[in-house]
């Protein structure tokens, strides 16, 4: 069962391919953690597949998994990137994206020819991936002082807080990683302690 801040998603990048009526379908499922990856796959597939007619992908992301965009690329409207993203929605999976890459064959499908091609190579892919479980976490800073480091470090190891970036001098810095579901117990530890400045960065 999911916790509030755990997430379904594949631990690797893996491919499928499905052919009907002549065309092929290549799928190519990725796991995300920004939109801002979304362009880069996507010019770096059609760098490698220039041939191909059609170059549809669906995205999920976010805590709430309510971040969703698909593109059906020249595809009838809801044909290719809505069955890729209704895959995702069905197997519980966010924090990825899936491309679909057509090479046409010549022999139209129709509509529901198209949208069972892009579901079966969206599954094609998914079902070599190894799906893992993740939690949801939030990004934070703390400042403090030196004299402070025995305090603060106390926390880190008690809490079991992932540090990501330290920078120990007069004035410190630590930026560490928590869960989303653990985030009220520790703001409380830190705002407890004088001094201390703590401050949200973002979340992942």
């Amino acid at each position: 069962m999911l916790f509030d801040d755990t997430y379904l998603t594949i631990e690797a990048p893996v491919e499928g391919i499905h052919r009907v009526s002549g065309s092929k379908f290549l799928s190519f499922a990725y796991p995300i953690k920004s939109e801002t990856e979304i362009k880069p796959i996507i010019a770096k597939l059609k760098v490698l597949h220039p041939q191909a007619n059609h170059h549809c992908w669906a995205v999920r992301l976010g805590y709430d998994q309510s971040a969703q965009r698909f593109n059906d690329d020249g595809e009838p409207a809801g044909t290719a990137g809505r069955p890729i993203l209704n895959t995702l929605l069905s197997k519980r999976l966010t924090n990825m994206m899936v491309v679909v890459i057509r090479y046409f064959g010549g022999t139209l499908l129709g509509i529901p020819g198209l949208i069972s091609a892009y579901k079966i190579a969206t599954e094609e892919a998914l079902n070599t991936a190894k799906i893992i479980e993740k939690t949801f976490n939030d990004i934070y800073q703390i400042n403090f002082d030196y004299l402070q480091m025995n305090e603060v470090m106390k926390v880190v190891k008690d809490q079991n807080l992932e540090v990501l970036e330290t920078q120990f001098d007069i004035a410190c810095l630590l930026k560490f990683s928590v869960r989303k579901t653990h985030v009220s117990q520790i703001e409380q530890k830190f705002y407890r302690m004088e001094g201390v400045k703590l401050i949200y960065l973002y979340s992942n």
